[in-house]
């Protein structure tokens, strides 16, 4: 089954953190990208910061859409990029995801979600 895997963090704490230990756990990831291929469905993407966001909403009542400058969910997270991973079951996703190396730095997490197949 694909779970889709996405990388989440608060920016406010992960732009706190040391470039020299970013680009720790940066390396840690790219060896996680490797470590884990066989179960990665996709290469990962990374995305822009949530301030470089446009959202397409409902215009409600049948109404033309609206687009607005920003991220659609109002949270003190946002989603940093996210992975498609095929495994077993539930508890194989969540067994990928406890080795994310981001999860090393405060505020971050990583959120697991079956896809509809």
């Amino acid at each position: 089954m694909k779970y889709v895997l996405m990388f989440a963090d608060r920016p406010e704490v992960s732009s706190a953190v040391p470039p020299e230990r970013q680009q720790e756990v940066y390396n840690a990831i790219y060896g996680w990208f490797q470590e884990n291929a066989a179960v990665i469905a996709d290469m990962g993407v990374q995305l822009q910061p949530a301030s470089t966001a446009t959202t397409v909403r409902s215009g409600g009542d049948g109404t033309d859409p609206v687009v607005v400058d920003g991220p659609f969910l109002e949270t003190k997270e946002q989603i940093g990029g996210f992975s498609v991973i095929e495994v077993p079951d539930l508890d194989a996703a969540l067994a990928v995801a406890r080795t994310w190396p981001g999860l090393a730095i405060d505020g971050v997490s990583v959120e697991v979600r079956p896809m509809v197949e």
